[in-house]
């Protein structure tokens, strides 16, 4: 299989300057448009609210106006906080990014971990289960564009989406109880690293009732990637941004909740060692992905409020030095 690029885009790294932060929220918009005209597989985007360093609030959004500049890139929010939402405003707005994109949208269902985000929307921390259950079968029956009981009342929910049966969507969670629910559903679970005993919990629970769906999982080795011809001279520049990220979503920490990335870091050298952050230069970038070291490349140009210009650098550097001499030589051997 051909090596894949992804664009993440989160929005981290908030300007406190109005102008400037519009400046911001429009390069991504024009990057997603790039990346889809120059052979990227995947855009994705996250959730989170109430992040003192401006995490994207608002994927759906954004997704929507990346959906009607873009022909082929597939839209991902990973993951899309759904207890957070009215269920049938939820249904409607997926369904038309779902048709506007001709079905390239797909999401990976969450509940978050964070209270703060929960009494922010409205929502009750303690009934986060009961809202996830409501609100994936709401889903799967509005789509269906048949009439449905919902509280009480008989309703009718349009537009259908494009995608038959429904847009795609996972099931996310690293728990038990996130595996039998998406097993449950007959859904594809997708927890955000591998765990050998959420597999067999999940694929037990298909089994059992007689189910399908599929289990998968971010590839190991997942990290985001800079380019840049002098890594050595670029961590200096780099690093205070991925610090500035990392260091907020390690706050988050909730007892007994386990995310992947949770390790503290502080300096450039924890940076460096945890790898959740390489600068390559585009050849030792580009000899990963022949060789197979890396199966996915993942640009992450704007993280932490790295400067708009040296974000374009970067991806046009990945684009023009790395993948289009990868997806060639792929090419050639087919």
């Amino acid at each position: 299989m051909s090596p894949q690029a992804a664009l993440r885009i989160n929005m981290t790294g908030l300007d406190p300057d109005p102008a400037r932060e519009a400046d911001r929220y429009q390069a991504a918009l024009e990057m997603a448009v790039y990346a889809d005209e120059n052979g990227f597989d995947v855009v994705n985007l996250e959730e989170h609210h109430c992040a003192e360093n401006g995490w994207l609030a608002s994927p759906l959004t954004l997704a929507s106006m990346i959906a009607a500049r873009t022909k082929r890139i597939r839209i991902s929010v990973t993951a899309l906080l759904v207890t957070l939402y009215d269920p049938i405003r939820l249904a409607e707005d997926i369904a038309v990014i779902d048709l506007v994109s001709r079905g390239r949208f797909l999401f990976t269902a969450g509940m978050g971990y964070r209270p703060i985000e929960y009494h922010a929307t409205g929502r009750i921390w303690s009934d986060r289960g009961r809202l996830m259950d409501e609100t994936v079968e709401t889903l799967l029956k509005a789509w269906t564009g048949e009439p449905f009981l919902y509280r009480g009342e008989t309703i009718r929910v349009n537009p259908k989406p494009f995608s038959t049966p429904h847009p795609l969507f996972l099931i996310g969670g690293q728990s038990r109880a996130a595996a039998r629910r998406a097993a449950r559903f007959g859904l594809p679970f997708y927890p955000p690293e591998h765990s050998a005993d959420l597999e067999s919990a999940y694929l037990a629970e298909l089994k059992r009732l007689n189910k399908r769906g599929f289990y998968m999982h971010p590839g190991t080795g997942n990290s985001m990637v800079m380019i840049d011809p002098d890594p050595d001279s670029a961590w200096p520049d780099l690093a205070p941004h991925m610090l500035r990220e990392l260091q907020e979503y390690t706050t988050w920490r909730q007892a007994g909740v386990p995310r992947p990335g949770e390790e503290s870091v502080a300096t450039v050298e924890d940076l460096k060692k945890q790898k959740r952050f390489e600068i390559l230069t585009a050849e030792a970038c580009r000899d990963q992905l022949i060789s197979g070291q890396r199966q996915v490349a993942v640009l992450h140009p704007l993280a932490g409020g790295i400067p708009v210009d040296r974000g374009w650098s970067m991806l046009r550097a990945f684009s023009e030095e790395v993948l289009q001499p990868v997806r060639a030589m792929h090419s050639e051997r087919r």
